[in-house]
């Protein structure tokens, strides 16, 4: 039987709120995860308040949700002593939906000034999956340079592109088709995944 993912996921202050959004609608729903340690970052919250109208960072997982869920924790990101920054606490993978090239760097370069960046340097000391799904156009050289860093380092860099070819009918639906390729990369395939299939001779 395959052991129960725990998956942690972090939002920073780029555009892209709907897309945190569906990504911890997708964990929440998935029987095959246990537990989501949710951290918005203090400029993640304008993101939110300006995107999807919801202010503060009292219950944010909640009102994403729609509804509590017990899978899901949600740390401040000033939290620096929180499970997640330690590497003897077992996760299954780390993703940063969106990735502010403000986040980026930080993780480059190791600093590791809050619950974000430690958890993320954590992911890459312990060899497991951390994907940075950066938000930004177009990419200065500083940029270009910061995800080679942590490509390097062992971090996917997934940008936040989503797919035509499928005929999306609305922005959550674009949301939902980019968050079944950002899961299926770290072993949580989506039944509702869109899949190329094309002509035939």
């Amino acid at each position: 039987m395959t052991e129960p993912h725990n998956i942690t996921l972090a939002v920073t202050g780029a555009s892209g709120s709907i897309y945190a959004a569906e990504m911890l609608r997708a964990l929440a729903a998935d029987p095959r995860v246990a537990k989501i340690n949710f951290i918005a970052s203090e400029n993640s919250l304008r993101v939110f308040a300006e995107e999807l109208q919801l202010s503060g960072r009292n219950a944010l997982a909640e009102k994403l949700l729609g509804s509590p869920s017990a899978k899901v924790h949600q740390h401040a990101d000033s939290d620096i002593g929180a499970s997640i920054a330690s590497g003897s606490y077992p996760t299954s993978a780390m993703i940063i939906l969106p990735c502010s090239m403000g986040t980026l760097a930080a993780i480059a370069n190791g600093l590791a000034s809050n619950l974000i960046h430690r958890a993320a340097d954590v992911t890459l000391k312990e060899r497991r999956p951390l994907i940075l799904c950066v938000r930004e156009t177009p990419f200065n050289r500083i940029h270009l340079r910061n995800m080679q860093l942590a490509s390097d380092a062992g971090a996917t860099i997934f940008p936040v592109i989503p797919t035509l070819y499928n005929q999306p009918q609305s922005i959550c639906e674009m949301a939902r088709q980019y968050v079944c390729r950002v899961l299926a990369h770290v072993g949580l395939s989506q039944p509702d995944a869109y899949q190329w299939h094309p002509d035939e001779d």
